[in-house]
């Protein structure tokens, strides 16, 4: 496989404090790519199913890149946020998509608009975290404030509720591919786990577990794509992969990075972790040995977010 084919195959993003965000081949740790981030941090990338766009999110911008071309200008910048931008993500035919802010509001772009956004959600803290359910019709925010709200695309309002935790922040929220499960992870290193139920009001969250995952700061909660495993990372420098058909069961911790690490991606058959980290790396897991594969070095302050699409 030639590199060009394989970088169309294979996209491999990571960015940070830096204000750099960087193209990697995968197996080889060879940076192909450079993009420059003006004026912010990088808060969270997100890459489109066909593998064409890339988002990048900081303070108050949200930013889109064309993945196939070598330019390393943005061909779109969203403006309308007044806080830091903290989550991202796309509609799966690439129509739309959605954003949420330290400004309190969840906002949703038209992708064949060029105008500001259309439409603006206002929660009522800062929104730490932002999923899109797969049925494409609904967003799962969590906020500073504890709260966990479902808005309702098609009613334009939110349409369910809960605080699973006082006033503890929620950090992170994944929802299974089939829509099964909803999981949210706090500042106290604690992962609620609902089963996702159809009601007459749309979906209900039954209570189904709770992990004590880590001591402290909890940055990260991932559901792997096979639905058979939960990625949580930490302030306490290290992932936990915890196996849901056995009710949770920590099945590994990996080990290698030296500080906070923030995010992680599942490869899309599932054996495979990529993680980043404030000690500057990202690193490359294989999941059946809890091994480190490849360690992607070349960013000079911490790795706070990373993107990867390896679907065929």
């Amino acid at each position: 496989m030639s590199t060009r084919s394989y970088q169309h195959s294979v996209v491999l993003c990571t960015a940070g404090y830096d204000h750099t965000i960087k193209f990697w081949e995968a197996p080889a740790g060879k940076c192909y790519r450079t993009l420059q981030f003006p004026d912010s941090q990088v808060n969270q990338l997100a890459i489109t199913a066909d593998k064409q766009m890339l988002a990048a999110v900081g303070n108050c911008h949200a930013r889109l890149y064309d993945v196939m071309k070598e330019g390393t200008s943005p061909i779109r910048t969203f403006n309308g946020h007044s806080g830091n931008v903290t989550a991202v993500g796309f509609q799966k035919d690439r129509k739309w998509l959605f954003t949420g802010s330290e400004d309190g509001t969840l906002k949703i772009w038209d992708m064949r608009q060029r105008s500001g956004f259309q439409r603006s959600y206002p929660s009522k803290a800062a929104i730490n975290t932002a999923v899109l359910h797969p049925n494409q019709g609904e967003i799962i925010s969590g906020d500073e404030d504890g709260n966990i709200r479902v808005w309702d695309l098609t009613a334009n309002a939110c349409s369910y509720e809960l605080v699973p935790d006082g006033k503890c922040a929620i950090r992170s929220i994944t929802i299974a591919p089939d829509a099964s499960l909803v999981m949210a992870a706090n500042n106290r290193g604690t992962c609620f786990i609902w089963k996702l139920n159809e009601g007459n009001r749309g979906n209900v969250f039954q209570p189904l577990h709770k992990i004590e995952a880590h001591d402290t700061y909890c940055l990260k909660a991932l559901i792997s794509p096979d639905v058979k495993y939960l990625a949580t990372t930490s302030a306490d420098k290290t992932i936990k992969i915890w196996n849901i058909s056995k009710k949770f069961e920590l099945e590994k911790t990996l080990v290698g990075h030296q500080r906070w690490v923030w995010d992680c991606c599942f490869s899309a058959d599932s054996q495979y972790l990529v993680s980043a980290s404030s000690d500057m790396t990202s690193k490359l897991w294989k999941l059946s040995t809890g091994g480190t594969l490849m360690e992607y070095k070349g960013h000079g302050k911490a790795v706070t977010c990373v993107a990867l699409n390896d679907n065929n």
